[in-house]
Order: structure tokens, then sequence, then C-alpha cells
């Protein structure tokens, strides 16, 4: 009885946050009306709400200069149950927040050189996130932090120096804002999002893959986040899919990385006459028709298709989510990824993974590190 109780009394809790949520300032009278609960019932449901902090009530002035008793106004603190998702990427930082009400509800991002030092990365965060909580964080410290970083994220002991500077990010993050924070790999962070909020939202199976300055991902099995003992899993950019290539920073000799980034393409596109600089001028050569940008992306998605699909024989995805900002050149990449996994992987659809371009865009890696400090949230706003 004491449990049923517990969950009707927080199943009230929601419906009062849902309500003010949905409507903006209430009175109780308003309330009352529209969330059709009794008297009692909703004098306790708001009353737990104001005990926890998570419900302020206030009386607006043109209440106070009528006669009798003023009307109280009920809101839902924007400080309260506050969670900050960031993504240190290798060139920009991206902030996203999520509510009391466990929304997300919004986020942005700031571009800056690849050598800006950690401190002016994290002063960054701090107005990134500033401007999103509408000075929130001002009054009080969020909940909790998650933050993603590129490059493997696992214990020490494996990795010294990867630590030593994952350690000086969380130690800036919490001196700055004054919360908990916890630190994972970036894409395999956007590879949560992708499954709670984007492409693959309701799959249990998801292999993402980020095609960006450096490749990597994450997996998602059974509904979980798949880290590896060390905090390598995900680490798709390092497979060998090319014998006699090209050295890779990690050591290896034709690793993914090394053929399918966005500094491998443009290289290749220009070693066969092209002037591209940056995407966008890649993708304007792609919709233009530029036959040396498709051989290009040809070339990549081939070497991206074989790698999939030898990690699909092992794993089984059910869904496999390309992002990254190599997937703006569109179909020119994502056909030939598709056509190696369709002759490989399976003769027939049984067993065959469906492949979809992300659908969170830059945000996922923030998203994801929300996720990882609160899971189960699942509103976008």
């Amino acid at each position: 009885m004491l449990t049923e109780r517990t969950r009707a009394a927080a199943s009230h809790k929601t419906l009062v946050l849902r309500l003010l949520r949905e409507h903006g300032p209430l009175t109780r009278g308003q309330l009352g009306t529209l969330c059709g609960l009794s008297r009692t019932v909703l004098h306790d449901a708001v009353g737990a709400l104001m005990d926890d902090g998570t419900v302020l009530a206030s009386v607006p002035e043109a209440a106070r200069r009528k006669r009798g008793r003023p009307a109280e106004v009920l809101t839902v603190n924007p400080g309260t149950g506050l969670l900050l998702g960031i993504e240190f990427a290798r060139r920009a930082v991206r902030v996203a927040t999520m509510n009391a009400s466990h929304e997300i509800v919004g986020a942005v991002r700031e571009a800056h050189g690849p050598d800006t030092p950690w401190q002016a990365r994290v002063d960054i965060a701090w107005r990134l996130a500033d401007t999103l909580t509408s000075g929130t964080l001002r009054s009080g410290a969020p909940n909790g932090i998650g933050v993603g970083v590129f490059g493997p994220v696992g214990p020490p002991e494996h990795d010294p120096m990867r630590a030593s500077r994952h350690n000086t990010v969380s130690e800036l993050v919490r001196e700055r804002f004054g919360a908990r924070v916890l630190v994972d790999n970036n894409t395999r962070l956007a590879a949560l999002a992708e499954t709670i909020w984007g492409a693959a939202t309701g799959e249990r199976d998801v292999l993402y893959l980020r095609l960006s300055h450096g490749v990597g991902g994450g997996l998602v099995v059974a509904g979980a986040l798949h880290r590896g003992a060390d905090g390598r899993s995900g680490e798709f950019g390092h497979i060998a899919v090319e014998p006699d290539g090209a050295p890779c920073e990690c050591g290896g000799t034709g690793c993914l990385e090394t053929v399918a980034s966005i500094g491998a393409v443009l290289d290749a596109y220009r070693a066969a006459g092209g002037t591209a600089a940056d995407m966008p001028e890649l993708v304007a050569a792609v919709r233009s028709g530029d036959r040396k940008a498709h051989a290009v992306l040809e070339r990549a998605g081939a070497y991206v298709g074989g790698m999939l699909e030898a990690v699909s024989h092992a794993v089984g995805p059910a869904v496999i989510v390309v992002g990254g900002e190599l997937v703006d050149a569109g179909p020119a990449l994502l056909r030939p990824i598709e056509r190696a996994l369709n002759t490989r992987v399976a003769h027939g659809s049984y067993g065959r993974p469906i492949v979809r371009p992300a659908g969170l865009g830059d945000s996922a890696a923030a998203l994801g590190a929300i996720a990882r400090m609160a899971p189960g949230p699942r509103t976008v706003r």
C-alpha cells in the first residue's frame, strides 16, 4: 500500500509540474481546474514540490494592490534540477541544458582554435551555459554536469597522460561551475543521445559512427551504453582498412581515420585536382555534380562500409547512425556505405542493419552528456 501511495504522489507531482510547464504561472485555483485532482491531493502535491524547492510561490504586484487576500501564483523554479551537458570538441565548445521537468531546453555552440587553452574553453562553456539558463547559474550551482571530450576515457592506469588531461578538465569545470562532473568520450555520448532522442530512438542495439576531423563512435547494446573494459569502445577510426595506407597518429597504418576523416577526404580531393578548402566547399562541389568530389566520397564510403560490415558481424546492430560534418555530403557518401553493407553483411534483408544519418546535428554529444547524468529523459524542446 505504501508503494502505491508513493507512486500516486509522484504521479500527482509530475502532473502539477507538467501543467505549470505547459501553461506557465498558475494560481492554485487555476491549477485545480486543469488537473482535476481533489483539493487535498493537490495541496499535498504542491506542498511537496514547494518543500523541495521545485515549485515557487509568489504574489504578483498587481494582486497585492487589490482588496482581500491576494492569490499566490505558482511557477517551476528554473534553477532546481538543472543539469548541463558540455562537449569540448577539438575546435568548438557545445552546451545543452535540461530543466527540472526533464526537458532539454536548449543547445548552443561556439567555435575556437585547436590550440585554445583548457581554461579558456571552460570559460566559453560558462558563458554559453549562462546564456542558456538566463543567468540562473549565478544564483546557484547546477545539480550536475556531464562532459564529453575527444579521445578514449578509461581508468587512469591505462593511459596516464590522457587521464591527467581529463582530470584537469574535470577539475576546471568543477571549480568554475561548483557542481559534480562526469567525463566521458564525446562520440560515445553522441551514440547515447541518438538512441534516446535522435535517429535511433527506441532502438536497443545501435552503432554510431562520427566522421569529422577525427573518426570515432559508440555502441549501445541491449539499451545500455557500452564503454569497454578500458574505455576504448567505439574507437572505430583506428581500425585498419588499407594495409598499405598512410600512417596514422595512433601509430598504426591505413586506419579508417586516414581515409574517412574531413582532413583525409579534403586532401584526397585536392590531390585529384579539386580546390575545396573546407567541407562547405566540398559539399558545394558534390551538389554541382563534380565527378572528382563524388569519386573521393565513393572511395571513403566504401572504406567506411567495409569497416561497418566487419563490426556488424561482431555486434549485430539493428541501426547504424552516421554523423559528423562529412555526412553533409549526403547520398554521395551514404550510398556507397549502404552498398558495402548490402553486398557483404547478408544476402537478403535478414540481419542487415539500417543506415541512417544522425538526427541531432552537432549537439548530440552535449545532449548525451546530460543523458549520462540523468538516464531516462525523453523530451526535447
